[in-house]
C-alpha cells in the first residue's frame, strides 16, 4: 500500500471511531432520558396517536422546559410533514445529527438558563462531526475553519482566554449559551440538503420564544444569513450584535474585530447577571 494511501485509511479509521464513540455516548444517553420523571402526557393528551407517534423523537429527547414552550408549534401541519420528510430521508440516505443529538441543544440549554444565543445555519455534513450544537464538534475531531476563527477573534477580544485544542462546545451550552442551527438535519456530505423543508420554521419559533418571553438576553449574529434570521428579535429587550460571518471567506472583514464576548459580558455584568465564563471549554468537557 502506497503512503498515500495509507494515510488515507488513517483518516477513515479515526473518523469511524469518532462515529463509534458518538454513537456509544447517544446509547448512554437515550437509555436514562426515557426514564424521565417529568410527565409531559398532558401536553400530548388531546394529540392524535399517530401525530404522537410521528412526533416521538421530540417527545423523547427534547429538553421538558422547551418541549412545554414548543409543544404546540410542533403540532402543527408543517413540522409534521418536515418529520414525514426527515423518515423518508432517513430510509434512504444518512442524515446528519443521529437523531439522538438534534435537539442537544435544547438538553443543554434550556429556556431558564439561556444567556446568550449564538445562530448557525446548517450541521455540519461530513461523518462524526455535527452533535446538534452550531459551530460545534465532538472532541477528537478538529474544529473547522469558521471554529478556529472564533477562537482567534475571542482570544483577540479577551486576552486571558485560552484556545483548547477541541471544538466541543458544550460547556458553553451547559454556561447558557444556546446555539441554534437555522436547519437542525442535514444529508450527509450534502450541505443545506434540508433547508426549505420546514426548519426554518420551527427555529424562528424558539427564536421569537426567547424574544417575546425572555428579557436581557445576547444574541450573536454572525454573517447575512443570522442576521436576516434575527430580524424580528426585539432590540429593546435585548442586546443584538451583528458581525460578518467568522467564515474564511469574510472573517477578514471585521469578524475578528467585532468583541462580541466582551460585550456580552459588559452588559451581563450592568444588568447584575453572571459573565459567561468563555475559558470553560479547558475544562473536561461531560457530555452526560
Amino acid at each position: 500500500m502506497s503512503k498515500r494511501n495509507e494515510n488515507s485509511a488513517s483518516d477513515n479509521n479515526k473518523k469511524q471511531k469518532v462515529a463509534n464513540k458518538t454513537q456509544s455516548s447517544l446509547a448512554a444517553w437515550v437509555k436514562p432520558q426515557q426514564t424521565r420523571t417529568v410527565n409531559l402526557e398532558a401536553l400530548f393528551s388531546k394529540t392524535d396517536k399517530n401525530v404522537k407517534d410521528i412526533l416521538s423523537l421530540e417527545i423523547e429527547t427534547m429538553n421538558s422546559e422547551w418541549l412545554r414552550a414548543l409543544g404546540e408549534e410542533i403540532q402543527k401541519k408543517y413540522f409534521i410533514e418536515l418529520k414525514k420528510f426527515l423518515k423518508n430521508e432517513k430510509e434512504n440516505h444518512k442524515i446528519f445529527p443521529p437523531e439522538p443529538e438534534i435537539y442537544s441543544w435544547s438538553r443543554y440549554t434550556p429556556p431558564s438558563s439561556v444567556k446568550v444565543v449564538i445562530i448557525g445555519q446548517d450541521p455540519y455534513h461530513d461523518d462524526g462531526q455535527a452533535h446538534g450544537l452550531c459551530f460545534s464538534v465532538p472532541e477528537g475531531v478538529n474544529p473547522p475553519p469558521s471554529l478556529v476563527n472564533i477562537y482567534k477573534a475571542l482570544k483577540k477580544d479577551i486576552p486571558s482566554f485560552q484556545i483548547p485544542k477541541h471544538g466541543n462546545l458544550v460547556n458553553w451550552a451547559k454556561a447558557g449559551v444556546l446555539l441554534l442551527n437555522t436547519s437542525l438535519t442535514v444529508r450527509a456530505h450534502n450541505a443545506a440538503s434540508h433547508s426549505g423543508k420546514g426548519w426554518e420554521k420551527f427555529t424562528d419559533a424558539v427564536i421569537q420564544y426567547l424574544s417575546e418571553k425572555k428579557h436581557e438576553l445576547v444574541f450573536m449574529l454572525w454573517g447575512n444569513h443570522a442576521i436576516k434570521k434575527g430580524k424580528s428579535i426585539n432590540n429593546k429587550k435585548h442586546l443584538v450584535l451583528q458581525s460578518v460571518h467568522p467564515s474564511p471567506l469574510s472573517a477578514h472583514r471585521g469578524f475578528f474585530e467585532c468583541h462580541h464576548w466582551s460585550k456580552a459580558n459588559d452588559y451581563l455584568k450592568k444588568l447584575g447577571k453572571p459573565e459567561i465564563n468563555w475559558n470553560c471549554l479547558v475544562e473536561t468537557t461531560n457530555e452526560d
